[in-house]
């Protein structure tokens, strides 16, 4: 009775302050847009400069053939010096020279070198453009004619996401950092505001335990998560064109799990820390971007480096994020993401103990 005692009066305050409502709902809406329309992880129209110097009918067509994918596109270099130069003044990415005797080599069947200069400054646009051209160059010389037939046939098939829609990559993940993030700060806020304020005191002083304040609050803003967690999934089902893929059920288990676990590392915060510049503070750097960098979010886990690669283990997100993605992409259901599901519920209660603990110390002997 007194944990539900407690979780109507930290919704009752929450209701009252239009600036934490705002916190709550306006703001994770504007990382999902921001988020779900600016990250792209494809580089599409990227700019390289081409130097013909055979200028015939077929290095012609090669070059239309370059610039027919949407990855590739013309520069606006002005002509003058080097293609080399376009390059070293950012016009362009790449450059291609074709020698003079591209055609006469190419009809009388004789090797020819094409000269592909590539800036390396950002290493994956370095490989997509190499990438690009070889695989250009290849279909190029079959439709002309000039490639003989290779002895084995590779047809590939993409599965979950033919479309290849980034949107169904990046959106999920936005939401799970979205849910990570939000519940968090609020708990972490709620909580320090207590001590700003000195309610905390009667808190102290009253015969309500460790264990009924933490869950009063966390059964409170576990409300409002779920709360943020229908808006925002809704939100990016009518904009974003997300669909089930599979059983829901997974994510409609997972969804309370989860957010009850970033409401109580909040809460942990909020007991540690000792006002809301601090809290805030806090929750961006412990939370925010290890969700971001440290979850599979954007950049894949066997990609983190030692030792940053054992933290990602304890990063709760990390576990959601193919929970939330399997729900809208892949569609395999509890085969697929039970570990997650049980290894964010051990870690929930890791949180909880030690928002339990620190709270325990803090509150007066009986």
């Amino acid at each position: 009775m007194r944990i539900w005692s407690q979780c109507i009066k930290e919704l009752a305050q929450f209701r009252r302050d239009r600036l934490t409502v705002a916190l709550a709902f306006i703001l994770p809406l504007l990382t999902l847009f921001i988020f779900g329309g600016a990250i792209r992880l494809e580089s599409k129209d990227i700019p390289i400069a081409v130097q013909d110097f055979d200028n015939s009918p077929l290095s012609r067509s090669y070059i239309e053939r370059l610039y027919s994918t949407n990855q590739l596109q013309p520069s606006i270099w002005d002509g003058l010096g080097t293609a080399q130069t376009a390059i070293d003044r950012g016009f362009a990415k790449a450059a291609v020279i074709i020698p003079p005797d591209f055609s006469r080599r190419i009809k009388s069947e004789q090797p020819i070198t094409v000269q592909v200069l590539v800036d390396g400054t950002d290493v994956n646009n370095a490989r997509v453009i190499r990438n690009s051209i070889q695989a250009t160059t290849r279909f190029f010389l079959k439709t002309e004619g000039l490639a003989d037939q290779p002895l084995i046939n590779v047809h590939s098939r993409i599965w979950f996401n033919p479309g290849r829609e980034e949107t169904l990559y990046i959106v999920p993940g936005t939401c799970a950092v979205i849910l990570w993030i939000y519940p968090s700060l609020l708990a972490a806020i709620a909580m320090v505001r207590e001590k700003e304020q000195g309610t905390i005191v009667q808190v102290y002083a009253s015969s309500l335990s460790a264990v009924e304040l933490i869950l009063g609050k966390g059964l409170a803003y576990l409300i409002i998560g779920l709360g943020i967690a229908s808006v925002v999934i809704l939100i990016s089902i009518l904009i974003f064109g997300l669909r089930f893929a599979g059983d829901p059920t997974p994510l409609l288990v997972g969804t309370p799990i989860f957010v009850g676990s970033a409401t109580l590392f909040g809460l942990l915060i909020g007991t540690r820390v000792p006002n809301v510049t601090t809290a805030v503070q806090a929750v961006a750097t412990t939370g925010f971007l290890t969700a971001l960098l440290l979850s599979g979010f954007i950049y894949p886990l066997s990609n983190i480096p030692f030792p940053l690669s054992l933290i990602s283990n304890i990063i709760p997100t990390r576990y959601f994020i193919p929970i939330i993605r399997d729900a809208f992409v892949r569609g395999t259901g509890w085969l697929g993401v039970w570990f997650g599901l049980i290894m964010l519920a051990f870690l929930s209660l890791l949180l909880f103990n030690a928002a339990r603990r620190n709270l325990s110390r803090m509150q007066l002997p009986d």
